[in-house]
């Protein structure tokens, strides 16, 4: 198979298209004074908790705070918060093996009894700043691929569901389990349909790349306020 990425750059934006054997599988474009964030992580603060709401304000360097809900803490917080916790602490031999399988975060639980002013959280972008209000974030961080996306703390395997086939479900949950780290969970795409496992494989160590980047940046970041690490 024979992958091409075309790029049109125009004053006013940029078109990017994918071709798989001379096939079009993938189109975007976007206007060139765009500024997306979604997706970014930041490693940042609470400002403010909000109990009345169940949530939190969260300094992540944008000119307002982002918003962050307790039910987008996520399930598998307590994991993550003590994995942040030895690698704020120096601990270089912190594992997320050995974190993962604290307990599930309650459902009905409150944001004042997690969470306290001036703790540091790793945030992800899911959705923009729009009018007045602030980016929207989430502690379930993850690390998306063309096939594969990449979650930490949960050890989970999912399949697209538009994989109708039986047979080809099962085979790439037995592939990627074969290959994932302990520890962390794999959300498997629809266009996985068919790859073999040398494909995922690579695209899995990539993801794992982004992410062992990503804490080696934390750990360099540890003693400035405020500070986004941005994905590679």
């Amino acid at each position: 198979m024979t992958s091409e990425v075309v790029i049109d750059v125009q004053p006013k934006e940029i078109s990017i298209a994918l071709l798989e054997d001379k096939r079009l599988v993938e189109y975007q474009c976007e206007g060139r004074a765009e500024n997306f964030s979604v997706g970014n992580i930041y490693l940042a603060k609470v400002r403010k908790l909000m109990p009345g709401l169940n949530a939190c304000f969260v300094n992540v360097g944008h000119e307002r705070d982002a918003f962050l809900h307790y039910l987008d803490l996520g399930l598998h917080f307590n994991s993550f918060d003590k994995y942040f916790s030895l690698i704020v602490d120096g601990k270089k031999k912190a594992s997320v093996e050995k974190c993962t399988g604290q307990s599930i975060l309650e459902k009905d639980g409150s944001i004042q009894n997690t969470l306290k002013v001036g703790q540091e959280l790793l945030v992800q972008i899911v959705k923009e700043p729009i009018s007045t209000k602030g980016p929207r974030i989430t502690c379930e961080i993850s690390f998306a691929g063309r096939y594969l996306v990449l979650v930490p703390f949960s050890d989970k395997i999912s399949v697209s569901t538009k994989i109708k086939s039986g047979a080809e479900r099962s085979r790439l949950k037995q592939l990627v389990h074969s290959i994932k780290p302990k520890g962390f969970g794999v959300i498997i795409r629809t266009v996985a349909e068919g790859k073999k496992v040398a494909e995922l494989d690579l695209e899995l160590k990539l993801l794992m790349k982004k992410w062992e980047d990503m804490i080696e940046r934390v750990r360099r970041s540890i003693s400035t306020p405020t500070r986004q690490i941005p994905l590679l």
